[in-house]
């Protein structure tokens, strides 16, 4: 019974079942690109600096409730728990993305090479560098809840990485798109990493600011933030619609590479889940510093990937088809690991 309290206030329905209402959303775009052409069409008319200002609007939409979560007061407490911040920082900016531009390349130019054109190829190993480079920023949250993580430590992580992706995410994907001979606009890069992150994190922390100080924070926590709960979802499944009526005529043509690309992204998940995971169990660090060090690298900040994706390479291409991918196979592989993790608290029994 705890089991399934835990489950329904850690996460709503339209996230537990997010793999299905993305399944749902890739027929009706597919259908819409194949039998509709003149909507993505007409929708890509409006673009500005290659940013389709539609799914700017959207993706805004998912990312600003996402940043009124981060309470930056909270990295005044990075010492309370600075082993456990070690094992995030590095497993998430130091392994993360190269051991997700390795793995996927291995799949990708090697093991399926028979299946998927070597120009394709390059474009789901742009994507999926998107998504390694990106750690989870808000999901992470119910991931942590779920194994009943420690809420302090988890705000502080999430604050620290916000902060490194400011920093690190640009220099990291632009060296890993250069290794696998990838061309990118550097402008869009920074103007996406602007737009998507540096934006909404500015208005995130101004609507902590201001609405804290005027109406309290347990009005903040309790009441604003939980308004914006649907709102990210619609924001998504409206944005994955108008990329799969783009993808319409790929994915028609070349049904099997969803399947593919997502072989790559699921390894990665178990593999830097496990290695800060039993990091921390070598490091003796308590069960709730453990498991929310491991889920937060092994989630994804997919909203911002699927962002510069659609900046960098276009709705069409496969960059962006990986980074979607990476949002259909987030939540039935993160659950998993919420249940293994769960599973092996007795390897923690010295915090008991």
């Amino acid at each position: 019974m705890q089991k399934k309290e835990v489950l329904k206030s850690g996460i709503s329905f339209f996230e537990k079942y997010l793999t299905i209402w993305v399944a749902l959303c890739m027929a009706i775009g597919i259908g819409i690109g194949v039998y509709l052409p003149g909507i993505p069409n007409l929708l890509s008319k409006f673009e500005y600096a290659n940013v389709s200002i539609p799914v700017a609007i959207l993706i805004w939409l998912m990312i600003y409730p996402m940043m009124l979560k981060v309470d930056f007061h909270s990295v005044k407490k990075v010492k309370e728990t600075p082993k456990g911040l070690i094992i995030t920082w590095i497993s998430n900016w130091l392994i993360k993305p190269f051991s997700m531009y390795l793995i996927a390349s291995f799949f990708l130019n090697i093991v399926f090479k028979d299946f998927i054109s070597s120009e394709l190829a390059k474009e789901y190993l742009a994507g999926a560098v998107l998504l390694g480079a990106a750690p989870c920023t808000a999901m992470v949250f119910v991931w942590s809840h779920l194994t009943r993580g420690n809420p302090a430590y988890t705000l502080v992580q999430v604050a620290t990485n916000d902060l490194i992706i400011l920093m690190a995410f640009v220099p990291i994907v632009a060296f890993l798109l250069g290794i696998g001979d990838i061309s990118i606009p550097w402008n869009t890069l920074f103007l996406s990493v602007v737009l998507f992150v540096v934006i909404p994190l500015v208005a995130g922390w101004l609507s902590r600011f201001i609405i804290t100080k005027n109406k309290g924070q347990e009005y903040f926590e309790k009441v604003y933030i939980p308004k914006f709960s649907n709102i990210t979802i619609i924001g998504l499944l409206l944005t994955l619609i108008i990329i799969f009526s783009f993808q319409g005529e790929t994915i028609v043509d070349n049904p099997i590479d969803i399947a593919l690309i997502a072989v790559p992204l699921i390894i990665q998940t178990f593999l830097i889940f496990f290695i800060a995971y039993l990091w921390a169990k070598v490091w003796k660090l308590p069960h709730n510093i453990a498991a929310p060090a491991g889920m937060i690298g092994a989630s994804n900040f997919f909203e911002l990937a699927v962002a510069v994706a659609i900046s960098l390479f276009g709705l069409e291409s496969g960059a962006t088809l990986a980074t979607v991918v990476g949002v259909l196979v987030e939540v039935p592989v993160m659950l998993t690991l919420v249940k293994i993790a769960n599973n092996t608290k007795s390897w923690f029994a010295y915090d008991r």
